[in-house]
């Protein structure tokens, strides 16, 4: 996997033109789950796509915005693979490689591309969605990770190792945790099983659902400012976006440390530079939070 992403970057740095490009991509939240799954699909393309084809996972923000997502980085550092392999969004001009006619996309995480991304929806040639493939009950929907998976081990099992098998197990399991589900669905539990069994060196779960909640909620070094941005979600219905960030904390803390008055608002210069689409009225606020875990026996 480590070699596939070195050469994915190295081949993107050298084309100046680049010729058939297939481009896996997830959604803006760059979760862990869709991270992972992300950068698996595109080495099982790689694999299996005819000569010619540059396979690429794109993580959907910009660089500068990866220092955010304290999750993805975790299970990232923990496997030694460095940063500097990865490919951003505003690192590849998909725009005008689909008006050449050399792109193809797979999302990953979602159907929907992001609104300045709208004119690539002709380009999208799969879509990896466990909304659309799961029970209508949360309890037992699939993750992003466990739909790549089962694909892989269909089509080519092989390319499965401990090292990939421990990254997709360790993003499955964090799934779970963050659908507050009390136990593991029969569909995660049969296919987390498939991986155990086949290497039964892998860590305890344990040990690995104990880290990752260790890093669920991490986010040393980060100001109120990037941490509102990190969770940050964009509703639109063509005209108007609104932007709705959820950062959980103690409602006492919130008052006296985080959020002194006047500073409940993002300046949307900020808001604008990473949502590029959007057009927000001077003077307006353009960033919604909402607290999350509050006390309420101190309100």
């Amino acid at each position: 996997m480590e070699e596939f992403l070195q050469r994915a970057r190295s081949k993107l740095n050298r084309s100046k033109r680049l010729e058939k490009v297939h481009v896996v991509i997830g959604p803006k939240s760059c979760d862990l789950d869709s991270l992972i799954s992300t950068f698996t699909y595109a080495y099982f393309l790689d694999k299996v796509s005819p000569p010619g084809v540059l396979c690429l996972p794109v993580l959907n923000i910009p660089r500068t915005e990866f220092n955010y997502f304290t999750e993805t980085r975790f299970i990232l550092e923990e496997l030694n693979i460095s940063e500097s392999f990865h490919i951003f969004r505003d690192e590849i001009n998909l725009h005008q490689l689909n008006d050449e006619g050399k792109l193809s996309i797979t999302l990953v995480g979602g159907n929907v591309l992001a609104s300045e991304d709208k004119t690539l929806e002709s380009a999208v040639v799969k879509v990896i969605n466990p909304v659309e493939q799961s029970d209508a009950n949360v309890e037992f929907r699939e993750s992003s990770s466990s739909l790549v998976l089962k694909e892989i081990l269909q089509e080519a099992p092989e390319l499965i190792t401990e090292q990939l098998a421990h990254r997709l197990r360790g993003s499955i399991l964090f799934k779970w945790m963050t659908m507050e589900s009390e136990k593991i669905s029969e569909k995660q539990e049969e296919i987390l099983s498939v991986l155990e069994e086949k290497f039964p060196n892998l860590p305890p779960r344990e040990d690995i659902i104990s880290i990752l909640q260790e890093t669920q909620f991490s986010a040393q070094g980060l100001s109120i400012e990037q941490t509102m941005l990190k969770d940050l979600k964009e509703l639109s219905d063509g005209e108007i976006k609104v932007a709705i960030s959820t950062v959980s904390m103690n409602l006492e803390v919130s008052r006296i440390e985080l959020f002194p008055k006047g500073a409940w608002l993002v300046n949307r210069d900020t808001f604008q530079s990473r949502n590029s689409g959007s057009k927000c009225k001077p003077g307006t606020s353009v960033l919604h939070c909402t607290l999350g875990s509050l006390q309420r026996g101190k309100e």
